[in-house]
């Protein structure tokens, strides 16, 4: 009876062992084990051209092993940074960008790192509710607005003649604008709280660090309404005379407000 008893254990074990062993025998195969560098680039590129962007994460980060020490490996950083990108991982596309730059400070494609950055922080994306919303983007946080105006300005300052230079100048000046419209949108806030002085002084940053910006005529009128509120007359009569001779037209001097139109941002 003993006999039988350890007879079934020793089946069971043995059972135990063998399904452990079929188990380990169908883990998944690297079916890319046997490709070159540049078959594996190329699969990757496949891949990406398909919009599988976590999928060619996993080709990049292989590729990048493989073919250490090249330039072939340089360019799945930068294509990896821009599969991050395009799979909304942002903080993992510039970390990517970042240690791409420390690594290869005087790469032939550090033009287009810098710019990648700045179009990763740039960010003007809305989504699919904006049209209806009609939400300013100067109402958000300015902080990557301000990442990617550094990204760009080194860019235009160390690659002048770069291929992305223009339109990374033309997003400068888009920022800059975003930047003074952020400080008329907390002035506006201030405003219709009655914080007067709270307004006065963020609208007076619009008139004060910017120049020909959208946001300075209502800075400007902000300025003036809270004056008046304060009984601060002198600076208030001073004010409306700048606004009146810069803007002659001022619909906020006549109705209080701008017509609605579409939003300054929608340049891109």
């Amino acid at each position: 009876m003993l006999r039988v008893k350890l007879s079934v254990v020793y089946a069971c074990m043995l059972t135990a062992v063998t399904l452990l062993v079929t188990g380990c025998s169908t883990a998944p195969e690297d079916k890319t084990a046997g490709m070159s560098p540049n078959a594996l680039y190329a699969e990757a590129k496949e891949v990406m051209g398909m919009g599988q962007w976590d999928k060619a994460v996993t080709l990049l980060d292989k590729l990048e092993a493989r073919a250490a020490g090249t330039p072939l490996a340089q360019q799945a950083q930068l294509d990896k940074a821009y599969a991050h990108y395009k799979a909304q991982e942002s903080a993992q596309a510039i970390a990517t960008l970042d240690r791409f730059m420390k690594l290869h400070p005087a790469s032939p494609a550090l033009d287009y790192a810098l710019y990648l950055k700045g179009i990763i922080n740039f960010n003007d994306d809305l989504g699919m509710f904006s049209a209806v919303t009609r939400q300013d983007l100067s109402e958000r946080d300015q902080k990557a607005a301000k990442e990617s105006f550094e990204s760009f300005k080194e860019l235009t300052t160390r690659f002048p003649d770069s291929r992305y230079t223009p339109d990374a100048r033309q997003r400068m000046n888009y920022i800059v604008n975003s930047l003074a419209q952020y400080e008329v949108h907390v002035a506006r806030y201030y405003y219709k709280r009655g914080a007067y002085l709270a307004a006065i002084n963020r609208a007076q940053i619009t008139v004060t660090d910017y120049r020909d910006v959208p946001a300075m005529e209502e800075a400007l009128f902000i300025l003036y309404k809270s004056y008046d509120a304060l009984g601060m007359t002198q600076l208030r009569d001073d004010t409306r005379r700048v606004l009146e001779s810069n803007y002659p037209h001022s619909e906020f001097l006549t109705s209080g407000a701008k017509s609605s139109k579409d939003p300054w941002w929608k340049v891109w």
